[in-house]
C-alpha cells in the first residue's frame, strides 16, 4: 500500500506507480544554495550537489521506512483475519493483530499527505504556476483513484461468479487516497500567493482547519444527521454505508479518512518551515513529543464526564480516537527518523525499506494470495501457527518481489538512459554534461 501508498505517494506517495517519485522531487531543482556551491569550480560543485543528494536521500529514507512498515502491518492484519479458525479468533493474537491493523491505513494516508507536502513544496520552490500544480497534482490524485476502480474491477472478476456485483462500488484505500490527493490540491491551490513562505503558512493552517473538522463532523455524520436520502454508492462515499444498515468500520469513507492526509499535508509543509530547518533532529523530537501529548489529551478527553455528541462511540467515531491514531503516528515518524538517522535501518540491506518503496504493488498483489482464490492457506481454518508459517511466506514473497521490481526499473532506466546517450552526437553529449553540472 505504498504503492498504494506509493501511489499517493508518488503523486503524492502512494499514488503513483513511481515509488521515488517525492524523494526525487524533493532532491531535484536547483536552490540558492547549489547555486552558490558553482562559485568554486565545477568539479567541486558537482561532489557538493551529489552529497548533498545523498544526505536527502538519508532524511527521506524514513519515509519508506514508515511506508514498509504499513505493509508489514497490513500482511498480518490480513492474514490471520483471512486465515484464522473461529475459535482461534478469540485469542489473544487475533486480538492483538486487529488493533495493530488499525494502524496501515492512517499511515499510509499521512505519509501521503507528507509526500504530497514535499512534491508541491518544490513545485513552489521552483516558481512552477499556480494552475499547473493543481493540474498535475489533483491529476495523479484521479489516476490514483482510478486505480482503486480498476482493483476493485480486477477482485470482481477474479472472484466471478461469487463476488457480489456491488463490491465493484466499495470505497477502498486506493479510492480515499486519490480523493485526498485530489482535495489536497485543491487547497494549495486556493493558498498559492506571491510568496512561498506565506503560502506554506496558509497550506498548513488549511490542513490543520480541515483536518479538525471534519474529525468533529465525523460522529454527526454517522449517526444523528446521516444522509439517508442520498443512494447508498454515494452515501458511502461520506459514512463508508455500502449496502449494510450502518456504516462499516472496515471502510474508507471521506470522513474521517482524508483527515489523516491533511494532517500529513500539514506536517510536511511544518519541515520546511525555517523554524524545522534550523534544526531536524530537534524538530523531530518535538514531533514525538507532540504525538505523546496527543495520545495524553485523547485519553483525558475520553475519561471527561461530558461528550459533546448524542451518540458516542470512542473507537470508530470520535475526534478523541483520530487524535490518538495522530499521536501515535506522530512517535512512529520519530522513531523512524531516529532508526533511518542514527539506528541500523542504512547500514545495509534494509527489507523494511525495500517493501515501502514497492508499497503499491506488494498491496495490490498480496490480496489476492490472501484473500482471493489463490490464498496460499485455507480461509477460517487454520490455527495460529499455521496462519503465521503464511504470514512468513506472504513478507518474503513480497519481498523478493519488491526487489525484482526495483531491480527492473533501474536496468529499464540504465538502459534508456544509454539509448538516449547513444542517440546523442559528441557535442550534444558536451552539452548535456555542462548543463547537468549547472543543475
Amino acid at each position: 500500500m505504498a504503492d498504494q501508498t506509493h501511489s499517493a505517494e508518488q503523486g503524492s506517495a502512494m499514488t503513483t506507480p513511481k515509488e521515488h517519485a517525492p524523494a526525487q522531487a524533493a532532491q531535484g531543482g536547483r536552490t540558492p544554495s547549489d547555486a552558490l556551491s558553482l562559485d568554486a569550480s565545477p568539479h567541486i560543485a558537482t561532489q557538493a550537489t551529489a552529497a548533498k543528494r545523498v544526505s536527502s536521500s538519508r532524511r527521506l529514507a524514513y519515509i519508506d521506512w514508515m511506508r514498509g512498515l504499513a505493509c508489514l502491518l497490513m500482511f498480518q492484519d490480513h492474514c490471520y483475519d483471512s486465515w484464522l479458525t473461529p475459535a482461534a479468533r478469540d485469542g489473544d493474537v487475533f486480538r492483538w493483530s486487529r488493533l495493530l491493523g488499525t494502524m496501515p491505513a492512517p499511515l499510509f494516508l499521512f505519509l501521503c499527505g507528507i509526500s504530497f507536502a514535499l512534491v508541491t513544496e518544490r513545485l513552489w520552490e521552483r516558481g512552477a504556476a499556480r494552475d499547473a500544480i493543481a493540474r498535475q497534482t489533483i491529476w495523479r490524485g484521479f489516476l490514483i483513484y482510478l486505480a482503486g476502480v480498476l482493483f476493485r474491477l480486477q477482485e470482481y472478476a477474479l472472484g466471478f461468479p461469487h463476488a457480489p456485483w456491488t463490491d465493484l462500488l466499495r470505497v477502498d484505500v486506493l479510492n480515499i487516497l486519490g480523493i485526498s490527493m485530489m482535495l489536497m490540491g485543491g487547497l494549495c491551490w486556493m493558498a498559492t500567493s506571491q510568496r512561498v513562505d506565506v503560502t506554506r503558512h496558509v497550506t498548513i493552517a488549511g490542513g490543520v482547519v480541515v483536518a479538525a473538522l471534519t474529525a468533529m463532523v465525523t460522529p454527526v455524520l454517522y449517526t444523528t444527521h446521516r444522509l439517508y436520502f442520498l443512494p447508498w454508492p454515494i452515501e458511502s462515499y461520506i459514512d463508508g454505508i455500502h449496502t449494510f444498515q450502518a456504516p462499516q468500520p472496515w471502510l474508507f469513507p471521506i470522513f474521517p479518512w482524508i483527515a489523516f492526509a491533511f494532517a500529513g499535508l500539514a506536517i510536511g509543509l511544518f519541515l520546511f518551515t525555517d523554524f524545522a530547518k534550523r534544526s531536524e533532529s530537534r524538530t523531530f523530537l518535538l514531533l514525538g513529543g507532540a504525538g505523546v501529548l496527543c495520545g495524553v489529551l485523547s485519553f483525558a478527553v475520553d475519561l471527561a464526564p461530558v461528550h459533546w455528541y448524542a451518540v458516542y462511540d470512542y473507537w470508530h467515531t470520535s475526534p478523541q480516537f483520530l487524535l490518538m491514531r495522530c499521536g501515535i503516528l506522530l512517535v512512529i515518524m520519530f522513531a523512524a527518523y531516529a532508526w533511518c538517522e542514527w539506528g541500523w535501518a542504512q547500514k545495509g540491506f534494509s527489507p523494511v525499506i525495500q517493501l515501502g518503496k514497492t508499497s503499491l504493488l506488494v498491496y495490490w498483489v498480496h490480496i489476492e494470495f490472501v484473500y482471493g482464490r489463490l490464498s496460499i492457506l485455507p480461509k477460517l481454518r487454520c490455527s495460529v501457527p499455521e496462519a503465521t508459517a503464511g504470514l512468513v511466506i506472504i513478507c518474503v514473497a513480497m519481498l523478493l518481489l519488491s526487489i525484482w521490481r526495483t531491480e527492473w526499473k533501474r536496468k529499464a532506466a540504465l538502459k534508456k538512459s544509454a539509448a538516449a546517450q547513444a542517440a546523442t552526437s559528441p557535442a550534444q553529449r558536451e552539452t548535456t554534461a555542462v548543463a547537468r553540472e549547472l543543475a
